[in-house]
């Protein structure tokens, strides 16, 4: 499942990625904003999507979306397993997923218009993770850091 959510600023290009999505028939849920509130904060939706991502990770995804996209991702990253990327481009999106298993991908809405939204978020769906050694080394260090800093959350294991 890929959980979506976006605070006010990331409001309307979230609304394009849920169209996107729904026409290549891919399958998500919508943890919010449901209507546009200006005074919303961004970590009310960065951790609810970031908390399912984290309950799966192996299986689940998550895309969040503010105007910056800081916030989003420093918020989605304190969750064990989540391993959030803020992403500009489709070469961001793919080297986030083929070298580092991203799980949850952090827009921008402040830069980067519908057009890159939907090339991002495609490239980002259609990349594996590339299983290459030096990644997943790099993916169990990163988990080692997890175990020591978080709770048991953090001892998951994906097919590899």
């Amino acid at each position: 499942m890929i959980y979506l959510g976006a605070d006010h600023r990331g409001f309307k290009l979230k609304d394009t990625v849920k169209k996107y999505l729904l026409a290549g028939n891919i399958a998500f849920e919508d943890l919010g904003a449901i209507t546009y509130d200006e005074g919303d904060d961004y970590v009310d939706f960065a951790e609810a999507v970031a908390e399912r991502v984290s309950g799966n990770p192996c299986e689940h995804k998550g895309i969040l979306i503010c105007g910056s996209g800081h916030g989003m991702d420093m918020v989605a990253n304190k969750f064990p397993a989540v391993r959030a990327a803020l992403v500009f481009t489709t070469n961001h999106a793919i080297q986030s997923r083929g070298h580092g298993d991203a799980n949850v991908l952090v827009l921008g809405a402040d830069d980067i218009d519908e057009d890159a939204a939907k090339d991002i978020v495609d490239a980002w769906l259609s990349t594996a993770f590339t299983k290459e050694d030096r990644h997943k080394r790099r993916l169990r260090k990163m988990k080692d850091i997890e175990i020591r800093n978080f709770d048991a959350r953090a001892h998951f294991e994906c097919d590899d």
